[in-house]
């Protein structure tokens, strides 16, 4: 694992440092097309580049939501041409995404389209869940503007991280630590949202 890791890491260098903000829409785009590429090495070295003058934190951020919807956009047509057979087919195929499809297909049909958004601010579901989308049918515009809000702020928070981490984005040992108070944000704002989404239901059906 550590090998493969180290592999794409020098393939993400590589395409960021020759494409600047093109490459990492690329990346970003491939990743949401559910190919395993990981935002969470792309987005902290673009992040160290920022520190090099190269970026801004909001031209990251930007190229990154950007890229996400590209690579989405693909995900989603799959899913509403191609059906729910399609998916299982493509499922059993594929070595790296039967559980995290079915994963994602699980957190849509729980959250719908507020699934969307939420499931930008988590790994592994993030990839996927324009699949289910698709499946649903879900109201594209609505599917691109959740997709764009969410995914610009993980690209904005993993930027940053990689902007305060400097030139040990990748093997400094605060990259732990800082995922870690990451995942505990995005906990707490999942929590949030879920506590508002389930009072402004019930005010609506008092209402």
């Amino acid at each position: 694992m550590n090998g493969i890791l180290a592999a794409i890491s020098s393939v993400v260098v590589s395409v960021i440092s020759a494409g600047g903000l093109p490459g990492i829409v690329l990346l970003m785009a491939l990743e949401s097309a559910c190919i395993p590429i990981p935002s969470e090495i792309v987005l902290p070295f673009a992040g160290y580049l920022v520190g090099e003058g190269r970026f801004t934190l909001l031209g990251v951020a930007t190229a990154g939501a950007i890229g996400c919807n590209l690579g989405s956009a693909v995900a989603y047509l799959a899913g509403s041409r191609g059906g729910r057979a399609m998916v299982e087919r493509f499922s059993r195929h594929s070595v790296f995404g039967r559980a995290e499809l079915a994963l994602a297909d699980r957190f849509f049909a729980r959250f719908g389209p507020a699934a969307i958004f939420l499931g930008r601010l988590l790994p592994v579901v993030r990839t996927f869940v324009a699949l289910p989308a698709g499946i649903a049918r879900m109201n594209v515009w609505t599917f691109h503007a959740f997709t764009f809000v969410g995914s610009w702020i993980w690209c904005y928070a993993l930027a940053s991280i990689g902007l305060s981490l400097g030139s040990g984005w990748e093997n400094d040992p605060r990259l732990k630590t800082a995922f870690h108070v990451a995942d505990v944000l995005v906990v707490l704002a999942l929590l949030a949202a879920l506590g508002w989404f389930f009072v402004s239901r019930r005010r609506s059906r008092a209402g």
